[in-house]
């Protein structure tokens, strides 16, 4: 059985260390703001000046101030700050960033990773993904194992334009968490009753 985006969200979560800082992309990773409990203490960050996101805000308490990289409305906890962009993607930069959580497009086995463009589609701005995968301390990519078309987003090589190279630790599928090493992907643990030979399926080379 594969995986739901919320147990997705929670595989992730268990490879956070309490106490660490976190960002998130847009799209599935936002999820994991709602799910992580309060007794690890993770300070989430979003490359528009906050620190301390909390998740989505109770109806009667959103603001349109209130609002993380991708536009969407968010809480915050206590002790959180605000700050300008360019000292938040100095802190990114500066390697002051734990982990980040993004979505993604394409995933090889060089660890690169391509999740901002589809050439000849509309294009709204690579955000600072391109920060993050160089900047943050471990990337993970959070995305599901295959695109529309059914063709797999885990690739020996990356045919859509890099976002970065040689930058991603994990991905976490609705198949299972895998490590991107030594030209191959490293199974980390697969969802209930998938197999290996169905991964291999994929014309990728998975090993345990």
């Amino acid at each position: 059985m594969f995986w739901s985006t919320e147990e997705m969200a929670d595989e992730i979560i268990n490879l956070f260390k309490p106490n660490s800082s976190v960002n998130l992309g847009i799209g599935m990773p936002t999820l994991i703001a709602e799910r992580i409990p309060e007794s690890l203490n993770i300070m989430i960050h979003s490359e528009n000046g906050v620190l301390g996101v909390s998740g989505r805000p109770e109806k009667d308490k959103v603001s349109p101030t209130l609002i993380n990289a991708g536009k969407e409305t968010i809480a915050i906890k206590a002790g959180s700050s605000f700050f300008d962009s360019s000292l938040s993607f100095g802190m990114i930069r500066g390697g002051h960033i734990d982990y980040c959580v993004l979505g993604g497009m394409e995933v090889d086995v060089s660890r690169n990773l391509a999740n901002w463009m589809v050439p000849g589609k509309k294009v709204t701005g690579m955000g600072g993904a391109m920060d993050l995968v160089n900047g943050t301390k471990k990337v993970i990519i959070m995305m599901n194992h295959f695109a529309k078309d059914g063709s797999p987003k885990l690739v020996n090589k990356c045919s859509l334009p890099l976002t970065g190279c040689n930058v991603v630790d994990l991905v976490v599928t609705e198949l299972g968490i895998f490590q991107p090493i030594n030209e191959k992907f490293k199974i980390i643990k697969l969802a209930n009753d998938i197999t290996i030979k169905e991964l291999k399926m994929n014309m990728v080379n998975f090993e345990k």
